[in-house]
């Protein structure tokens, strides 16, 4: 059992921070199955935590502490699992390291045990899309090549090895990449940069991490060497992974924008974080670090510049404009921002060996994940657009940028202390109605206004249309309207929304003040555009 490398057995395990996307659930289930006493805390409510609380029925020995932190469970237990929403510097962590126990984190727990090769990719918008693409594209690539291998008849060392239970594939190439490896990348960019073709016969790829509700520590006994692992990884895990000087063997950004200032005290406090990823990656010349970049992403491009000449690293980049023709063609994912999560999908699948052909068969299998620019209706002509997941305004930029259609957007939520001017110039060039919910209505509201004010003059003066996008804008009557619910925010869109229209919800904002999470406020979001729909 890998968890006796942490003695668990016998010891007091106390998980703080139960939380609604699996994570501790993950980590209980599996400190518990290591022959631990087993206590969960957390400062919601059981009401709260209830589909959580559920999944760990099958451990009826677990104890609840719900509601409030204990300084004596801190006190008590021997090692502390912390959530990753739990500051580093909280109070009680301050306790129990004051008492020398161990605190450590279900990811940490996870790169210290996982014997696979592991993809982790980080970014303010996109992680969660890049991410599955990413798994997609190998793992179809990994079933394409398996079927031609067998049907060559073709055996191999490690194929002997495995049980008649387990697939017959070939193991990742650990080694230093040779001359005839070596391709060119990049053609496009001023440095090129150059990257080893690694072989696709691996044998399972697992997708976890903090995309949500996908097993991490309790699959880590069916995780092989021959295996490859894609986790997204948030700040917070990037902080928590920076503890103990772990990043993934390929790392990859897809961008940086503000965000999570409630957390961070500055935006370059929040780059920090995600830098940790390129930080602590093993440089070694045998089995080099894979670095990848979003040349689109200023401060991505100047990390390119930061790491690319290091030895035993491999530094990559990539963009919207390397997505060819053809392969766009089998994309069905609407907007730039997913052109450039698809770049960067391609540009890990392309590292393992996956071809154009492999990708353009592959690219329509894919399902959008839910709570992104997920179409959940069409009623009486207008399209509507499930964008929960967009929690910053960075996100919503984007998704309004998927569409030339007059637009409704319905925005708002939890303040994470984020600037709206950016969003709210972007709702008054490109939307017919804004209705704002939550604490954040007021603030964008100002914002939308601000950039009415801006906008008007430049139009009364005639500026030339061959003018920059920066500097030259199409002013719309945005209609503004803050109501008091996502039910009254559907029923107004449906009022004003007229056939050829889109209504989208892109709140560029957390869920916390009205909803239990994102996945809560999209489901509510959906069920009410099914009952206009009868």
């Amino acid at each position: 059992m890998p968890a006796s490398e942490y003695n668990f057995d016998g010891k007091i395990v106390l998980v703080m921070g139960l939380g609604r996307f699996g994570g501790g659930v993950d980590a209980a289930k599996f400190a518990a199955i290591a022959g631990a006493k087993v206590i969960v805390t957390d400062l919601a409510p059981e009401a709260q935590l209830s589909h959580s609380i559920r999944q760990l029925e099958e451990f009826p020995d677990i104890e609840f502490h719900l509601g409030s932190h204990d300084p004596a469970d801190f006190e008590q237990a021997d090692i502390i699992i912390a959530n990753p929403a739990v500051a580093p510097d909280n109070e009680f962590l301050q306790l129990a390291r004051r008492r020398n126990k161990l605190v450590t984190s279900q990811i940490g727990i996870f790169f210290q045990l996982c014997p696979a090769p592991i993809i982790g990719i980080t970014g303010a918008n996109g992680k969660s899309t890049t991410t599955a693409l990413t798994a997609h594209l190998l793992r179809r690539t990994m079933d394409e090549e398996r079927h031609r291998t067998e049907d060559r008849g073709q055996k191999t060392e490690d194929r002997e090895q495995k049980t008649e239970d387990k697939d017959q594939v070939t193991s990742i190439e650990n080694r230093a990449p040779s001359d005839e490896d070596v391709i060119a990348s990049e053609a496009k960019q001023s440095q090129t940069t150059q990257y080893a073709l690694r072989t696709t016969h691996y044998e399972h790829v697992w997708l976890s991490g903090n995309i949500g509700n996908e097993p991490l520590l309790t699959a880590i006994d069916q995780i092989g060497p021959n295996d490859l692992v894609v986790l997204e990884l948030s700040s917070f895990q990037l902080e928590q992974l920076a503890e103990i000087r772990k990043a993934p063997n390929v790392s990859l950004l897809t961008n940086l924008t503000p965000n999570h200032l409630d957390r961070y005290r500055t935006f370059a406090d929040y780059c920090a974080a995600k830098e940790n990823i390129f930080k602590f990656q093993t440089l070694d010349k045998n089995c080099p670090a894979v670095s990848i970049f979003n040349a689109e992403d200023e401060i991505a491009a100047q990390w390119f510049e930061k790491y690319r000449k290091q030895a035993g690293r491999i530094c990559i980049r990539f963009s919207a404009d390397d997505v060819g023709r053809d392969i766009r063609d089998s994309f069905t994912l609407p907007g730039r921002a997913n052109l450039s999560n698809l770049a960067a999908a391609l540009a890990v699948a392309g590292y393992f060996g996956a071809n154009n052909e492999q990708i353009k068969s592959r690219l329509p299998h894919f399902k959008p994940l839910p709570h992104r620019l997920e179409l959940i209706g069409q009623i009486n002509g207008v399209r509507w657009y499930n964008d929960s997941k967009a929690t910053t305004p960075q996100s919503a930029i984007a998704a309004l940028e998927a569409f030339d259609q007059p637009t409704i957007i319905i925005a708002g939520g939890y303040d994470k202390h984020l600037p709206f001017d950016q969003f709210g110039r972007k709702i008054a060039e490109k939307t017919k109605a804004a209705i704002l919910i939550g604490q954040t209505a007021p603030k964008i509201a100002e914002e939308i206004k601000n950039a009415q004010k801006y906008l008007a003059p430049q139009l009364v003066a005639g500026l030339p249309k061959n003018q920059s996008r920066n500097t030259h804008h199409t002013l719309r009557t945005a209609r503004i309207e803050i109501v008091n619910s996502l039910a009254e925010a559907v029923e107004l869109a449906n009022q004003l929304a007229e056939s050829g229209d889109v209504v989208l919800l892109s709140p560029a904002c957390a869920s916390y003040d009205m909803f239990e999470n994102y996945e809560h406020r999209g489901r509510e979001f959906t069920r009410l555009v099914q009952e206009i729909s009868g």
